[in-house]
């Protein structure tokens, strides 16, 4: 029975046979066997060496790239946070009238918060591809075989592009409205389908409450056109109907002078950043008149300055005497009779 079976000394396993790797000096074999002198070490160097090796300089040119990529994403964001006044707000700005300097710190506030977000998505997605390629190597360093991987997520992606495509959509739009800033939040804007004041901008749907309290969620992929009251300023249109017998110079100079004189008052002069301008006639109808005036006014108090100066008006004109447009005769004026 001691005939059938090998006997193996500790001293054959020690000083067995060198690995046939070793015969080519140039390869990781030879080198870790002439370095340490184990057989098995030499044998399987590649598996214990070369590929942690291989791993690990992934990983940390990963976490590198990484690194560059948000801090340049980082600069790139306060320099667009901190850049220069838009040139129709800097005459505003050399006045140094309180409204303006809230104006210039309420768009810088806008254009930090915009640029934040920003910043957020392109770190997010930066860190996404980065990390996505690192893992694809490292799976390919430990011989997983890519090409199912690879193919299964091809199927997945076509699949959630035609199931999710509106998701895709409203996602890609949001991006749009925060990058161009077409509006943000505390904005008045008008949807087409609704209508108020923004309370949150998302990369997906856009909060709005109009102005009966009623909360609007609208999907950011489906909004085709937005009408923004609140950048930069605000132009009050005031159009007052008055009768065809009027004189309109006159008029016209009455609403000069009313609005000239809430310009000139300490309580609007930070409200008011331009001086009124009476445009005169507007339109003529078979009903009367129509006389302009418009005042250049700030975001927030737009609606204010515009109910005061129609309650000065309509004061101003029952004062001069201004009568309103009267009434058509309509059955006359379209069977164009008179009466015996």
């Amino acid at each position: 029975m001691s005939d059938s079976l090998p006997v193996i000394s500790a001293a054959d396993g020690l000083s067995g046979a060198s690995p046939s790797c070793v015969q080519d000096s140039t390869t990781l074999c030879a080198k870790v066997y002439e370095l340490f002198g184990l057989d098995w070490l030499a044998a399987n160097a590649e598996a214990l060496i070369a590929k942690p090796a291989k791993i690990l300089l992934i990983i940390v040119l990963a976490a590198v790239v990484r690194l560059m990529l948000n801090r340049g994403i980082r600069r790139l964001t306060d320099r667009t946070a901190t850049g220069a006044v838009p040139s129709i707000l800097r005459p505003w700005r050399r006045r140094g009238r309180r409204a303006d300097r809230d104006g210039i710190e309420q768009i810088a506030a806008r254009r930090t918060q915009r640029a934040e977000a920003i910043g957020s998505v392109l770190r997010s997605f930066a860190s996404f591809v980065v990390l996505g390629i690192a893992v694809v190597l490292i799976l390919g360093e430990l011989g997983v075989n890519l090409a199912p991987i690879i193919a299964s997520a091809g199927v997945i992606g076509v699949a959630l592009g035609f199931g999710a495509q509106n998701l895709v959509k409203d996602f890609i739009a949001g991006i749009g409205i925060i990058l161009e800033d077409q509006y943000g939040v505390g904005d008045v804007v008008d949807l087409g389908e609704a209508s108020g004041t923004v309370e949150a901008v998302g990369l997906r749907i856009t909060r709005l409450r109009d102005a009966h309290g009623v909360v609007w969620y609208a999907r950011n992929g489906e909004i085709l056109r937005v009408g923004n009251k609140s950048q930069g300023f605000a132009q009050v249109v005031i159009d007052m109907p008055v009768a065809h017998d009027t004189d309109l110079e006159r008029c016209r100079t009455v609403m000069q002078d009313v609005a000239d004189a809430m310009y000139a008052e300490d309580e609007w002069a930070e409200v008011l950043l331009a001086p009124p301008e009476s445009l005169g006639v507007e339109t003529i109808t078979a009903a009367g008149v129509t006389m302009r005036l418009q005042v250049r006014t700030t975001n927030a108090d737009q609606w204010r300055v515009g109910r005061e100066l129609r309650q000065r008006l309509g004061e101003r004109f029952l004062a001069a005497g201004f009568k309103a447009p009267g009434p058509m005769l309509a059955g006359a004026a379209a069977t164009g009779t008179r009466t015996p």
